[in-house]
């Protein structure tokens, strides 16, 4: 690709963001089908399906990629679109699978816009995501301290929202022991939310990054922090809810974590604190498994060891190793189970067992919901 062409390419995807700001899985299938450039095109003169008008006709007409892109790198930040080597593609894969129908926000983002000098796909190889109540207690601070900052201190980056409460903290856990962190923001990456977090956000710029798909500028919605939720879960190998409340916030980051294929985990409190009833709903209704230590959630999200697509053979069951054949029997024939029942029952380590599920997932022979991993209909030319 020339270098004009290059620079059209990233005139037309940072255009686009501000167009629709935020995630579009309308205008994301557009650019798929025809390329960036020509989508760009066609939202400009609005030769565009019905399911497209209506979400870019506000600012269509708005034109000024190259003021974004002068801002951003005033910021001392810049844009990353797909294009880039440092384009998280595999991280956003899940999004790209996930059916918008059942949810709007179930899009990839188009760009990001990131403040920070390391590369987004190196700070996102292995990750956790700590994120829980905005009014947290003393307790619920100590065990986000201990939890985020051994996990920073063993190579994880800690993911989080930068918001009040257990995200700071989470935050600043890590900074603490020297780690890596990135905050994802739900408005443009020069509007600091909260703003009592500025230092804080530009202490995390000086050593991770801070990460937002919506242009500089754009002031932060209630909605964009729903979608903001599911770029926190999509950037991590896991989330790990500290204090929730009823109706926390957090409970949707686990919907996405769970739709994702993540593993969703919660910390228990006190039964007399309001700010862990969430957590210990989502404990006993089955939407996160219980975790006390960094080694806990290292055991549940584990580094998954994730083999490259290939041809699936005619009959994929006949090319199993040992730990997908242990890992599949363990499988139910109706239902779903979580990683470490299937692991306890398979005899292998949570790693283990999860690498044996991706293997097993590329293969066709099994899925994952938000209940756990079960088997696919039976594959024809073969029993197991």
């Amino acid at each position: 690709m020339s270098e004009s062409d290059a620079d059209e390419r990233r005139l037309a995807w940072v255009y686009l963001s501000r167009v629709v700001e935020g995630p579009c899985a309308a205008l994301s299938a557009l650019i798929e089908s025809v390329g960036v450039v020509e989508a760009a095109r066609a939202v400009r003169e609005c030769a565009l399906p019905e399911a497209l008008r209506g979400p870019t006709e506000l600012r269509r007409g708005i034109e000024r990629a190259e003021q974004d892109l002068a801002h951003i790198a005033r910021l001392g930040g810049r844009v990353v679109t797909p294009d880039d080597a440092e384009w998280p593609a595999w991280r956003m894969l899940g999004l790209k699978q996930l059916d918008p129908e059942r949810d709007e926000a179930a899009a990839a983002p188009l760009v990001l816009w990131v403040r920070g000098q390391r590369s987004l796909v190196e700070c996102t190889e292995r990750a956790i995501a700590v994120v829980g109540a905005r009014c947290s207690t003393g307790y619920g601070n100590h065990a986000t301290g201990d939890i985020a900052g051994e996990l920073a201190v063993r190579g994880w980056t800690i993911v989080s929202g930068a918001a009040f409460g257990i995200d700071g903290m989470a935050h600043r856990a890590a900074l603490a022991v020297g780690g890596l962190t990135v905050a994802v923001l739900a408005c443009g990456p020069d509007r600091p939310y909260p703003v009592q977090h500025d230092h804080l956000l530009a202490e995390i710029a000086d050593t991770g990054l801070v990460v937002t798909e919506y242009p500089p500028g754009t002031s932060a919605r209630k909605h964009h922090f729903l979608a903001r939720n599911r770029l926190i879960a999509a950037l991590a190998d896991g989330v790990v809810v500290v204090e929730a409340g009823a109706r926390s916030g957090a409970r949707n980051t686990v919907k996405w974590s769970r739709r994702l294929g993540r593993p969703a985990l919660a910390v228990p409190g006190p039964i007399t604190s309001a700010s862990s009833v969430g957590c210990h709903r989502m404990i006993r209704e089955g939407e996160a498994l219980m975790v006390t230590t960094a080694e806990e959630v290292l055991d549940e999200a584990g580094p998954l060891r994730l083999s490259l697509p290939g041809a699936v053979p005619p009959n994929p069951e006949d090319n199993l190793t040992l730990d997908e054949s242990l890992v599949y029997a363990a499988l139910p024939p109706t239902g779903s189970r979580l990683p470490r029942s299937i692991s306890e029952t398979a005899g292998l380590t949570v790693a283990a067992t999860r690498a044996a599920l991706s293997s097993l997932e590329l293969a066709g022979l099994v899925g994952c919901d938000e209940n756990g991993w079960y088997r696919m209909t039976q594959p024809k030319g073969g029993q197991i």
